[in-house]
Formats: structure tokens, sequence, C-alpha cells
């Protein structure tokens, strides 16, 4: 029987290629800590400009000029902001300030609640602490109210810090919509073309359909569950309902995050309140997955769930939820590259039909 050959370089290259990889993880963390303002500005300007890219084509389509077109959509969009600025961020600092003070009443409720049942549980002999638990669980939740409530004067300044940042995004984002492209290409141009041209088309494909399926997504669950939290009479339905979209943005675990926390603050007041909203909130959030997202979003990045988490947590350790939110469109980019580089260096197969002999002669 014919022994193997062992390749003790190829053993050697693998072995160098994660701590490698862990290295250059690490170094581009600490990188991005330090620079972690600007990357987020630039960040945001960059998916604010690719996503106003789709009206600009638009405002091209009707004999508009790119230039006209782009100060037409900038101006519509901070028109929209202005307005929601106006009305809707009022009110979700309202609800959030109502939240906090009536989170300690809802505590003392439940704690009450608890004790009941931790009576009921020691008459039977059960071998279940439902009072420290909930001691404990009240404990670490009037802790963190705390801990905000202390920093209101850094929530003040961070509010003019943002709307710094605002500014300058939108600013930014004037700029990469007329000349995004040069820079794009030049940036290209600096890898060989085998490399350059599938990453381009890689990562156009991935954070087009990701970020504009996701916001699409987001926009269904906001704007489906106002109308049924307030129904229900679900107190603060705005700000749950905006939390629970917002939470969608974050892929394959958003849902279950943004539902179990406002399942979790609505069963303070009452558990069957509660158990309406995450009945509600899941079936919406079935026909999303089951109907909706197949249509809009796709197998878009082929991805492994299991990669999928590892790119979700590497994300949240490089950049928290800005890392987070790109993780998987950067991911799925990464995977289109490999695999399209892997396809140009296999060799064509040439597909040649059977030659049928003519009949013999008779």
């Amino acid at each position: 029987m014919r022994r193997r050959s062992v390749n003790p370089q190829r053993f050697l290259v693998l072995g160098l290629i994660g701590p490698i990889a862990a290295l250059n993880i690490w170094l581009l963390g600490q990188v991005l800590y330090y620079f972690g303002q600007l990357v987020t500005v630039l960040t945001v300007s960059a998916i604010l400009a690719f996503l106003l890219n789709y009206p600009v084509r638009w405002f091209e389509r009707v004999r508009i000029k790119r230039t006209g077109a782009v100060v037409i959509v900038l101006l519509l969009t901070v028109a929209v902001l202005a307005v929601s600025a106006l009305t809707l961020v009022p009110i979700l600092l309202d609800q959030t300030n109502q939240l906090l003070i009536k989170i300690p009443g809802w505590l003392e409720a439940s704690r009450q609640n608890l004790d009941f049942w931790d009576e009921w549980a020691k008459q039977r002999n059960l071998p279940i602490d439902l009072r420290g638990f909930g001691g404990k669980l009240s404990l670490q939740i009037e802790n963190q109210i705390q801990a905000y409530a202390s920093q209101a004067l850094g929530l003040a300044i961070g509010t003019v810090s943002g709307l710094i940042d605002t500014i300058l995004i939108i600013v930014l984002a004037f700029y990469m919509l007329l000349y995004g492209d040069r820079l794009w290409q030049g940036l290209i141009h600096q890898f060989p073309p085998k490399i350059g041209i599938p990453l381009s088309d890689s990562l156009k494909q991935n954070f087009h359909n990701f970020f504009l399926s996701q916001i699409l997504l987001a926009l269904f669950m906001a704007g489906s569950l106002i109308p049924l939290f307030l129904a229900l009479k679900v107190p603060f339905t705005l700000l749950f309902a905006l939390f629970i979209g917002i939470a969608e943005l974050i892929p394959f675990i958003g849902a279950a995050l943004g539902i179990g926390i406002v399942t979790i603050l609505v069963m303070f007041q009452s558990v069957w309140l509660a158990f309406q909203v995450a009945l509600a909130a899941v079936i919406l959030q079935q026909i999303r997955d089951n109907l909706l997202a197949p249509k809009i979003l796709g197998d878009f990045t082929g991805l492994n769930p299991i990669w999928i988490f590892i790119a979700l947590l590497i994300g949240l350790q490089i950049a928290g939820l800005l890392g987070v939110i790109v993780a998987v469109p950067i991911a799925g980019t990464i995977k289109g590259t490999i695999d399209a580089l892997r396809l140009s260096h296999q060799p064509p197969v040439i597909v040649t039909e059977p030659v049928i002999p003519p009949p013999p002669s008779q």
C-alpha cells in the first residue's frame, strides 16, 4: 500500500495562519479603538451615501444632473431628519424618562409577586429560591438605573457631540455621493485585477442586499408593532416598537434580543400583557422571516450560521454595535471574494459530445 507523503511546509503555513490572523485582528481592534469616533463617522457616512445613491440615480433617470440630484436628495434627507428630531425625538425622550421613573415601582410589584410564589414553593418543599433571585435581579436593574441617572450631564454633552457628528456625516455623505466613485476606483486599482474586481463586485452585492433589506424589514417590524401595541394598550408604545425595529438591524439575533428585552420590561407591570406583547411580536417576526425576508433578503451571504455568530462576536469586540451591524456583510464579502478567486484558479471544464461513428456501409 502506497503511503501518502507529508508536506511539512504545508503544516507550518497552517500553523502560522491562526496566530497571524489573531494578531491582525487584535491590531485592527486597537486601531479602531484609538480612532473610534473617526471610523464611526466615516463608516456611517459611507453607509448613508450608499443608501442615498438609490434616489440620486432615480433623479438622474429623469434627466437631472448628478450634482443637482445629490443636492435635492440631501435637502430632503435633512428635512426628514429635522421633522423626526422635532416630533419623534421629544416623545422618545419623554417615554424613556417615564420608563426609568416607573421601573422601581414595577420592580417592587414584581418582588411582591415573587415573594408570594416563593412562599407557595416552600410550602410544597420545592428547591426554588425565587425571593433571592428576584432580589438580585432587582438590585442589578436599580444599579443600572442609578448609573444612567448619574450620566445625565454626560448625556447632554453627548447630545451636542452627536449633533456635530450628524452634521459631519451629512457633509461627508454629500462629498461621497459626488466623488465617491473616483475614490473607490482609486482604492480598487491598488489591488491586482484578479483580486480587486471580485472584491468590488462582492462588496457591492453584499452591502446592497444587506442594508437595503435590513432597513426595509426593520421598518416593517416597527410600523406593524406600533398599531398592535396601541391596540393592546402597551405603555411606551413608540419607544418599545422602535427599539424592536432597531434591534432588527442586528442580523440573526436582533429579533430575539429586542423582543426579549421588551417582554421582560412589560412583564414587570403585567405578566398577561407581556405574554400578549411577546405573542404579537413573535407572529410578526415569523411573517418577516418566512414571507418577507426570503423575497427581500435571500441567501445573499451563503454563510454557515456558526460563521455568522463568529462574525458578530468579532464585530462586537472590534467596533461595538457598529461592528455588529456591518460584520455579516463584511464576512459575506470575504467569502464571495475567496469563492471568486478559487473559481478563477480552477481549470475550465470542456464538455465534448461523444463522437458517433457512422453506420457501416452496406
